[in-house]
């Protein structure tokens, strides 16, 4: 089926391997030594072709970012890899070699064209990322189940498939089920699919396409609800209030706390503990909606700036377009030497009117927005040191009822150590809990260590809490900063770079006098 070894030493997808393909697959004549002497950029290389090179291993063509079409058919290659940086490729061709397991292409969205024909696959799986395939060749491999073919209903653009050759294409149902499984395709087997053929094959297979359908809607309903729970997950830690709209914190406190399990019949602070940690997660989310609100009309305003400062530009330029159009003109009609010197000085003077009006909007946008950027800053740090100031006084509430639970607790373990001397204690203790009741310090020491455990996890979330959002509000007007440093460099030196073409422009024609 698969292509054995030769008795030539496979080959190493390298650079002299790579120059060559692509310089006999580009262009030829003159345009191919212009593009000989002036280099090969790979990144610009759309169409690939390795066919027929022996190559057992796929390496090295992390530079071919911009490929569409790769082929790597008639080769002894094993395993699929090396290909996560080809994110342009529409079209891949594996056929003919000695691949076992579909892997590796979890970085190919845009695939639409997927060719594995003659190999040695035994099962369809691994290629979730595909969304836009629609065609496919799986045909001369190793396939056995046709249960396997339900794999690719997930493949809702797939029109062309081909898995004749395999195992199960003896089955003589082989054709109905594929159809009946695959109602999107329209060529099987490079033949068309007919109507009433399809219309036989779903009455064929009604009762078990009727249950699959019904397994694919609970999944894809799952998979809404899970998908519904990661993003209101992400909000919240976007907001630094994950897991507090619960027991959650409280339960993890708890199960960090080794001597929590042994004092779990002293009474708890669950319930005065667990409405903090969802007054705390409440407000984390009205104040996160607050910030976000607060950035969205911040660069809402900066790109109003900037929008508007652009215009006023592009106009003064066009104004300028047309005066330099009607200055070229009279230029060519006049033979007047002092006319045309006349004319070039009037039109380098607007040159150099249009250098000041443009470099003059620009150092107005820079401090319009240097203000707006200052406003900004000084309404985030507002309200970042309210949220801060408001967390801290709901955790020191934290704290206050779990120093009320460690007095009590303190008073109930020794009131209880005092029964247990006496014979007094009712009810009879486990043996874990029995082993803290030796003596007074005993049980002290064990509910303190409880308490201090508690402290640090409610201290450790505050902290959480605080150094995050100090970190975002910081990283966020760094980089407000920073970007505005870049759009002003790149604006001055586009400017730069417009009025030396105009200014070249005059200096072509001043030659020609």
């Amino acid at each position: 089926m698969s292509k054995l070894y030769d008795t030539i030493e496979p080959a190493v997808i390298d650079e002299q391997m790579l120059k060559q393909c692509v310089e006999e697959q580009g262009p030829k004549d003159e345009a191919g030594r212009i593009a000989n002497q002036e280099g090969i950029d790979f990144n610009e290389v759309l169409h690939l072709r390795l066919d027929f090179k022996n190559i057992l291993k796929i390496d090295n063509l992390w530079s071919f970012t911009n490929l569409v079409r790769l082929q790597l058919d008639n080769n002894i290659i094993e395993k699929i890899e090396g290909l996560n940086t080809l994110v342009n490729l529409k079209w891949l061709d594996l056929s003919f070699n000695n691949i076992e397991i579909i892997e590796g292409l979890d970085k190919l969205t845009q695939l639409t064209d997927l060719t594995l024909f003659s190999n040695r696959i035994a099962r369809i799986e691994n290629m979730d990322a595909l969304k836009e395939l629609q065609v496919v060749s799986f045909g001369n491999n190793l396939l056995k189940s046709l249960e396997n073919i339900a794999y690719l209903r997930r493949f809702k653009n797939l029109r062309t498939i081909n898995l004749s050759g395999n195992p199960f294409s003896e089955d003589d149902n082989y054709k109905s089920y594929i159809i009946a499984h695959l109602p999107s395709v329209i060529y099987l087997d490079y033949r068309l699919v007919d109507e009433s053929l399809r219309h036989q094959a779903r009455d064929q297979y009604e009762f078990s396409i009727v249950e699959l359908e019904q397994e694919e809607r609970e999944l894809e309903n799952k998979m809404i609800k899970e998908k519904a729970i990661e993003e209101r997950l992400q909000k919240e830690k976007r907001a630094y209030v994950e897991y507090l709209d619960g027991p959650e914190l409280f339960d993890q406190m708890v199960a960090d706390d080794p001597e929590a399990s042994k004092l779990s019949y002293l009474p708890g602070l669950a319930d005065k503990f667990v409405e903090l940690c969802k007054e705390i997660f409440q407000f984390g989310l009205k104040e996160h909606n607050k910030r976000e609100e607060e950035c969205n009309h911040f660069f809402s305003a900066l790109n109003d700036a900037k929008n508007e400062n652009r215009c006023i530009g592009i106009d003064a330029i066009n104004i300028f377009e047309e005066f330099k159009k009607a200055t070229f003109d009279d230029i060519m009609l006049t033979r007047d030497v002092q006319v045309v010197e006349a004319k070039l000085q009037e039109l380098s003077d607007k040159v150099q009117s249009l250098w000041n009006d443009l470099m003059g909007l620009e150092m107005q946008l820079v401090d319009q927005l240097e203000d707006t950027i200052k406003e900004f800053e000084r309404n985030m740090a507002e309200m970042v040191a309210a949220f801060i100031e408001h967390i801290q006084a709901l955790f020191a509430q934290c704290r206050d009822i779990e120093n009320q639970h460690f007095e009590r607790a303190t008073e109930i373990a020794l009131e209880t150590l005092e029964k247990l001397v006496k014979n007094e204690l009712e009810e009879e203790l486990p043996d874990d809990l029995r082993v803290l009741f030796v003596d007074k310090d005993t049980i002290t020491n064990a509910v303190t260590a409880s308490h201090d455990a508690h402290l640090v996890k409610i201290d450790n979330k505050e902290d959480d809490m605080v150094t995050r959002v100090n970190n975002w509000m910081r990283n966020m007007t760094d980089q407000v900063h920073e970007d505005e440093v870049k759009r002003n460099r790149s604006r001055v030196l586009e400017v730069t770079h417009l009025i030396d073409h105009y200014r070249d422009e005059i200096d072509s024609i001043e030659s020609q006098m």
